[in-house]
């Protein structure tokens, strides 16, 4: 923007520590530099207290404990990469180079990097409100009908895993540029987001303004994954300078800078322990889960955590009894938000973990004790202990198309075929839920609006981060109103005549404002009805309307609704213009992926042989488009599953894992191609029937792959390993695997 100035951030080096001094005048005397802002300057704004979409309730009472966070630190740093303050100057150059020329010195404080540490006893608080490190204590269903049921199981199969800390990794690094108008007393945000509701209302929330001074400009947005979903301190900061300077302020984050301080993802500890009766029937299951916050409570970590996983904590089984545990825990690392399933596969992983160690200790075909404890079809809708509920939906029928695809029963031949070529191959299977359909706006709105050559535009409020809005939208509208699909265009989150609804988040796209288009296509038929009528000279009932033309019932006569619309073009505004607006409950995509793998017993490495997924996402729209999205969510849980690992060093609470070179990413080649099948119950909770597609892959490839993996290395008498799979720690469960048997034979 014109006269726009450049923004650089301090960014603390220190895990845990006292702020003990700080000057920023050398800094400020560099060429260029306009202004440094440090924690005092956020204080003065009153710039310090997150909002939590939550509204859970404590154990004991209350909500999470929001301890203040200011958006430069003050007086204390909690975790490597805290803002300390900024640097604005004339150029992003000038601003980095000044960042050298502040002087702060600290007092280091015990760092608690793990969740472990946090809650040992005798650990340093973060927060002085907070004097257990547990911000929130909280439970799900049914203590004392499990307690009752236990005691009474022929088997009790127990686990314990950890859905690592991960780096969202998005192709675009964060980048904002924000300007004051003092005229309008507003704030123009030109920035990247999931939706322009949720983030102008957590801005508005953090300043204290109203949500009209905040005016966001939004557009595509290079990845996203739930890590666009929040404000960040960097928003504020740019506020006040902004503000105090009278000029345009724009920062864009480095890599570096976003291993450290973009918001991480999943990062819990969790146990299972699931009670079954002699023939294999489930009779209750407890779960225990840590969750680890970072410093700070985000927006939208809490309810990810706890919501998300609560709601499908029975995964796809029939289980009479079922009770979680949950802490919310704070650590000297990154804060914690939503990422790609938001708790859904972090469930969806323990849940299936858990099955397949029953199916195991039990000698049971995984697949045969799942089909036992399926929730049947005529119990649907059904509702959990933990308060989900399900929809229709055919898990059995689901597994039967995955098994016959996938030839389980021809697994054998496969297995010793490797053998014969001195590998281990293991078969793995998940059978999921997740909740979706979820959002912070009541309504969903869709606006369709000509042009003054008539031409349609279809206005959303959803973000697009790779989902095809311009292509799936559309192609609704298209289809409900018998048009080419090029006579339909495109805008999202559009400034002026702003349109309410939910940003792409939890599947709900298509299931929501895609839903919504349905229904404003057939609000615009019948508003150009009697338009249409009068073009004809005859009354509207009349008209009938098929594939995209009105006919008269006699005589001959009739209109396209393109040229309708072309003939009233010169009206403003157009009286063929509508909006429509919907609420749409929550739906349930379910699926079925089966994988296999062949383990290299020297090296470690172990190679995907085989990929396949039967997903119920609802009726489909557009088959490439849920392709896409079920290849995504599949190599993003891939990346988890064999190497993607956020790593703090518990000494220092420094990020080990800060680049590229450190960190590991799934690269082409990781997965075959994945075979697909569709295997679709229509929702009945939105008029598409529509049940989300965005990431079924994520919640059902952590439990199918590393169910193969450990199906390649039972044989051998390798314990229960978790991610990441590297080949380090595959080949050294091995060689302790060997060794064992050496001794037992001895």
């Amino acid at each position: 923007m014109p006269g726009q100035l450049h923004a650089a951030f301090l960014r603390s080096d220190h895990a845990h520590a006292d702020i003990v001094s700080m000057n920023t005048a050398p800094a400020l005397a560099r060429p260029g530099v306009q202004a440094v802002f440090a924690g005092s300057d956020a204080r003065a704004a009153g710039y310090v207290r997150f909002p939590l979409m939550s509204n859970f309730i404590n154990r004991n009472g209350g909500a999470p404990i929001k301890s203040d966070r200011p958006v430069l630190a003050h007086g204390k740093v909690r975790f490597v990469g805290e803002l300390v303050a900024m640097v604005v100057a004339k150029s992003a150059s000038a601003a980095q180079d000044a960042l050298d020329a502040i002087e702060i010195e600290y007092r280091d404080l015990p760092a608690a990097a793990t969740i472990n540490d946090a809650l040992a006893k005798g650990a340093q608080p973060l927060h002085a409100g907070v004097p257990d490190n547990r911000s929130f204590i909280w439970e799900a269903g049914d203590a004392d009908a499990v307690a009752h049921a236990f005691p009474g199981a022929a088997h009790v199969a127990r686990i314990d895993v950890v859905s690592t800390r991960v780096v969202a990794s998005p192709m675009e690094p964060r980048a904002y540029l924000v300007s004051y108008d003092a005229a309008s007393d507003c704030y123009d945000f030109h920035t990247q987001a999931q939706g322009m509701a949720m983030l102008r209302w957590q801005l508005a929330q953090l300043t204290g303004l109203p949500e009209e001074k905040l005016r966001l400009h939004l557009y595509d947005v290079g990845g996203s994954f739930g890590q666009r979903s929040s404000a960040y301190p960097e928003h504020a900061a740019l506020m006040m300078a902004s503000k105090k300077l009278g000029r345009p302020v724009k920062w864009v984050s480095t890599r570096s800078e976003g291993f450290l301080s973009d918001a991480h993802g999943r990062g819990i500890q969790m146990s299972g322990q699931l009670a079954l009766d002699k023939d294999g029937n489930f009779l209750a299951a407890r779960y225990d889960f840590k969750c680890d916050m970072g410093a700070y409570l985000t927006p939208t970590g809490c309810s990810g955590h706890l919501r998300n996983v609560a709601a499908c904590m029975t995964g796809v089984y029939k289980t009479p009894a079922l009770y979680g545990d949950f802490s919310l825990v704070h650590t000297n690392a990154a804060p914690i938000a939503a990422y790609r399933g938001a708790g859904r596969p972090d469930i969806a992983y323990v849940v299936e973990r858990l099955v397949d160690k029953a199916a195991a200790d039990m000698n049971i075909d995984r697949a045969e004790l799942r089909r036992r404890n399926f929730i049947p079809m005529t119990a649907f809708p059904y509702t959990s202990m933990t308060g989900g509920v399900y929809e229709l939906s055919d898990f059995a029928g689901c597994l039967d198309k995955a098994l016959k695809a996938a030839d389980w029963a021809g697994f054998a031949h496969r297995r010793a075929a490797a053998a014969r070529t001195g590998k281990l191959r293991g078969i793995g299977i998940g059978t999921v839920i997740e909740g979706t359909g979820l959002g912070r706006s009541p309504s969903d709105q869709i606006a369709l609006e000509f042009d003054a050559q008539g031409k349609l535009t279809l206005c959303t409020a959803t973000l697009s981060s790779g989902q095809s809005h311009e292509t799936t939208f559309t192609q609704v509208v298209a289809q409900s109103l018998g048009v080419a699909h090029e006579f339909v265009g495109f805008c999202s989150s559009r400034r002026d005549n702003e349109i309410l609804g939910n940003g792409s988040g939890g599947s709900r796209s298509m299931v929501g404002a895609g839903s919504v288009c349905q229904i404003a296509s057939q609000k615009l038929i019948a508003q150009a009805l009697p338009l249409a009528a009068e073009a004809l000279e005859v009354e509207p009932s009349q008209i009938k309307f098929a594939h995209g033309v009105f006919n008269a019932n006699e005589g001959g006569k009739s209109i396209s609704l393109e040229a309708l619309a072309r003939r009233l073009a010169g009206t403003h505004p157009h009286p063929m213009n509508v909006l429509a607006e919907s609420s749409v409950g929550s739906t349930y995509p379910n699926g079925c992926h089966i994988a296999e793998v062949e383990i290299d017993p020297e090296t470690g490495v172990t190679q995907v042989a085989s990929y396949f997924a039967a997903d119920d996402c609802g009726v489909v729209i557009n088959h490439s488009i849920v392709e896409g999205q079920v290849h995504g969510g599949v190599m993003q849980g891939a990346g988890q599953v064999f190497g993607e690992h956020a790593v703090y060093d518990r000494g220092s609470g420094q990020l080990l894992t800060g680049s590229f070179n450190d960190y590991y990413m799934p690269r082409a080649g990781l997965i075959p191609e994945i075979r697909m099948d569709e295997h679709p119950v229509p929702s009945t909770a939105n008029v598409l029937g529509a049940k989300g597609v965005g990431e079924s892959g994520c919640t059902a490839s952590l439990p199918t792959l590393v169910s193969a993996v450990m199906d390649a290395l039972r044989p051998l008498g390798v314990p229960e390993l978790d991610m990441p799979l590297t080949p380090a720690k595959v080949w050294h469960a091995i060689q302790d695997a060997k060794a064992q048997q050496k001794v037992k034979a001895h």
